[in-house]
């Protein structure tokens, strides 16, 4: 999860490379093609890539999330800005410190703005509480600093996952279970998520006793900051674990069973609960998104949940009537051609199409008269014989408008 001073130092945008006032279809289209150049399958061994690999997947989880991208953004304009840093002066161009603050210039701790305390009565409805205490814990934390040491040290959710599969046709409508092979960051199996060392624990920060923000006064304000010593965690660790360097997250290859339903569509979103990146401290993990690619078949196309499937059929067999045996995707149904069918009429089969929610779709074969390209001599007599056997004039209409010396 990223950290205060991650929301305040790094530029999610730019590792992105999109705008600030990008909307979510285009910072989750920019994600995916830096994911899929950056992804450590196609790059192997190459370190650079990975390292960018993670800066996009964690910017592209902080921006996609509407939430935590309001308190990102919050934060870089007050903190990024200068607004509160040390040195940087009271914000809103006031010397004096807040309208409406202590009289006399007395000094007072911006984290009774922050922690969501303050002065009954003062009309403040959460706003920077709800943002800062979303800072600190990964949600609005209404509580002074016990809430914040509690946050600090209790379980954190894993981070979501995405990923990608490429299906059959016939596999996307029948549904079908596929391996998936990914990389993310998971809870380091030496240190078992704590960073030290085996054989050593972690100890309560002696800077912040446990709390993970310190206090400093600066001018007529007390400002809170995450403390430096542990980095917002509220433990440091003396002896680091030499796998994960003391942070308890590695970035790990898993193979994971995954059931697609069956009548997913091209670019489908999947959403599977608790199959991403493990939590941490007894965490719930987070979840995996699967997008779904399908690819085309040579004999069926889909509009919506109906399969469609065109037939070829002889002049013999439209003109007198027959029975085809017409294929389906998990095997074959009889179909009666009625005789004096047309080309291009398309008959519905129910029932053998794509399974959806309460209902499945429907089977629409089309028949098409199929002309052949060249004719013996027998085959040629026989259907000079059957044209002037036929009585019916083919386009009445047309001959009609030919007669009478053009259309009107």
């Amino acid at each position: 999860m990223s950290s205060t001073r991650d929301f305040i130092e790094k530029d999610y945008y730019a590792a992105l490379g999109v705008a600030k006032d990008a909307d979510a279809a285009a910072i989750k289209k920019a994600y995916r093609q830096l994911a899929r150049e950056l992804h450590p399958d196609k790059n192997p061994g190459n370190t650079q890539a990975e390292t960018r690999f993670k800066e996009v997947s964690e910017a592209y989880d902080v921006l996609s999330d509407a939430k935590r991208r309001a308190e990102y953004d919050e934060a870089r304009r007050m903190f990024g800005s200068g607004g509160f840093r040390p040195g940087a002066g009271a914000p809103g161009g006031f010397p004096g410190g807040f309208p409406g603050g202590a009289p006399g210039g007395q000094p007072f701790d911006l984290g009774d703005i922050f922690g969501g305390g303050g002065a009954p009565g003062a009309g403040r409805a959460g706003g920077l509480g709800d943002i800062f205490g979303g800072l600190f814990t990964g949600g609005a934390a209404p509580g002074g600093t016990r809430s914040r040491q509690q946050a600090a040290s209790g379980p954190a959710r894993g981070q979501d996952v995405e990923t990608e599969a490429t299906l059959a046709f016939d596999e996307a409508v029948l549904g079908v279970t596929v391996p998936l092979r990914m990389q993310s960051p998971g809870t380091c199996a030496t240190c078992h998520g704590n960073g030290a060392r085996p054989g050593t624990s972690p100890h309560t920060c002696p800077v912040c006793n446990g709390a993970g923000v310190t206090s400093r006064s600066q001018g007529a304000f007390a400002f809170s900051e995450p403390c430096r010593e542990c980095r917002g965690t509220g433990s440091v660790v003396d002896d680091p674990c030499p796998e994960c360097k003391g942070s308890g997250v590695t970035t790990q290859t898993r193979t994971i069973t995954v059931r697609i339903p069956a009548g997913v569509k091209d670019g489908q979103r999947i959403r599977l609960a608790g199959k991403g990146a493990p939590g941490r401290r007894g965490g719930p993990a987070g979840d995996l998104f699967v997008v779904v690619h399908v690819s085309g078949s040579d004999l069926f196309g889909r509009t919506g949940n109906d399969l469609t499937l065109t037939v070829p059929v002889s002049f013999a067999e439209a003109a007198l009537g027959t029975t085809l045996t017409v294929p389906t995707l998990d095997g074959s149904v009889s179909l009666k051609v009625p005789a004096g069918t047309s080309s291009g009429r398309t008959f519905r089969v129910r029932g053998r199409g794509v399974p959806g929610k309460g209902s499945t779709g429907d089977l629409l074969v089309t028949v098409e008269v199929a002309v052949p390209a060249r004719l013996t001599p027998g085959a040629r007599e026989a259907i000079e014989k059957l044209a002037a056997e036929l009585p019916d004039d083919p386009r009445p209409e047309i001959t009609e408008v030919l007669r009478g010396g053009g259309a009107r």
